[in-house]
């Protein structure tokens, strides 16, 4: 059932929830990398009675990270990033007041516009493997963020610089600039001119991601109000650029993730067009995989693959570089385990998985079931 992405993905899309949830560790193995998705035939079909393997090939932690305050909570959520499993970054617009959050059963959406009752401490937090604040960068932040959207660190950076965009959709204000801090939190870089939307070399339209080159080089996601892919030198100027705003294919539309495999190709996660299109280093159109309905974000993984997060399916994709989907796991809601418009992903040197659910207002993780086929977990990022 599972062809060639061109082919066949529209259908898969649509029923991922019923289809994709039964193919799980206990399933046979996915293609191996180059062979074809196609010659498996039909998904395999759980040999165990029951279950609908909600958290795919793992557990959730529950109360984690722990939380802040007895009266205060989560907010929108924006980005994960597992420098070391005790070491992991949370970004999150601020926080809301519990009795707000529950207020109707369900944490309030927070996309277009921040709750009012938002209070913005808490924007940048690290918390360690049981979940624990140790560290708040309240006065690092304080004048910069805005809506942070995404948090990262380059494989090739043994400094562990940490990077972090901030930008939104047209209906809200946004900073739009990208910033450099140290390890301990010193800002050394910025790009893009505070609350200032523009489409040249010194401005953004709401930067959403960021994927780092071996030489230092790095690309940005310039995709919110803008639709192209901005390419810097590691002292941040710039160099290139791929991709105009559009429909059509090259062109870009809400871009919402970038990732770069071993061999320079950049992929991108083409959210507005439900798309994932591959470039060369140069801007070529090498492939076009349509049908997905809305990418959140994307890794490549060193074992060879790409996974797409999916946050109108609420699944985690997983496809070998030709474009073919191999397996996903995901279920909405907004008990532990489940996910809400996951924005960002991470994985950490023991295998633990993290989300950032946007719309569901949290940070998760999840550990490897210790019976887990180790071909369905998520791999470590490239470079990592």
């Amino acid at each position: 059932m599972t062809r060639t992405i061109r082919s066949s993905f529209g259908a898969l899309a649509i029923v991922a929830g019923a289809l994709l949830s039964t193919y799980c560790a206990g399933a046979a193995p996915p293609p191996a990398e180059g062979e074809s998705a196609a010659a498996e035939g039909v998904l395999p079909v759980l040999s165990e009675k029951g279950g609908s393997e909600e958290t795919g090939p793992y557990d959730v932690v529950e109360n984690w990270p722990q939380p802040l305050d007895p009266e205060w909570t989560w907010g929108r959520t924006g980005g994960v990033w597992a420098e070391s499993p005790d070491r992991v970054y949370i970004i999150q617009t601020g926080e809301i007041p519990v009795a707000t959050r529950n207020a109707g059963g369900n944490p309030p959406r927070m996309h277009a516009v921040d709750h009012p009752d938002t209070r913005h401490t808490k924007q940048f937090m690290v918390v360690d493997r049981e979940g624990k604040l140790i560290e708040s960068w309240e006065e690092q932040v304080k004048d910069l963020f805005v809506h942070p959207h995404s948090v990262k660190q380059s494989p090739y950076d043994a400094d562990k610089h940490v990077w972090i965009t901030d930008g939104r959709s047209e209906s809200g204000e946004t900073a739009h600039q990208v910033w450099k801090f140290s390890h301990d939190g010193k800002l050394v870089m910025t790009l893009g001119e505070h609350k200032v939307q523009g489409a040249d070399e010194g401005h953004f339209g709401g930067p959403s991601d960021l994927a780092f080159l071996p030489n230092g080089d790095f690309l940005v996601a310039d995709g919110y109000r803008n639709g192209r892919i901005v390419r810097f030198s590691a002292d941040g100027k710039y160099i290139s650029e791929i991709g105009t705003k559009g429909k059509e294919p090259g062109q870009l539309f809400q871009i919402h993730g970038v990732a770069v495999d071993e061999d320079g190709r950049i992929y991108a996660a083409d959210r507005g067009n439900s798309r994932v299109q591959v470039f060369s280093e140069s801007g070529e159109l090498l492939d076009l995989w349509p049908n997905v309905p809305f990418p959140m974000d994307i890794a490549v993984t060193a074992d060879g693959h790409v996974w797409v997060v999916d946050g109108q399916v609420n699944k985690f994709l997983k496809f070998n570089k030709q474009g073919e989907l191999l397996y996903a796991w995901g279920t909405f809601g907004t008990s532990p385990g489940r996910v809400w418009g996951t924005h960002r992903i991470s994985v950490d040197s023991e295998g633990n998985f993290y989300t950032a659910d946007v719309w569901g207002g949290r940070a998760q993780k999840f550990v490897p079931r210790a019976d887990a086929n180790p071909d369905l977990l998520v791999g470590r990022f490239l470079g990592f």
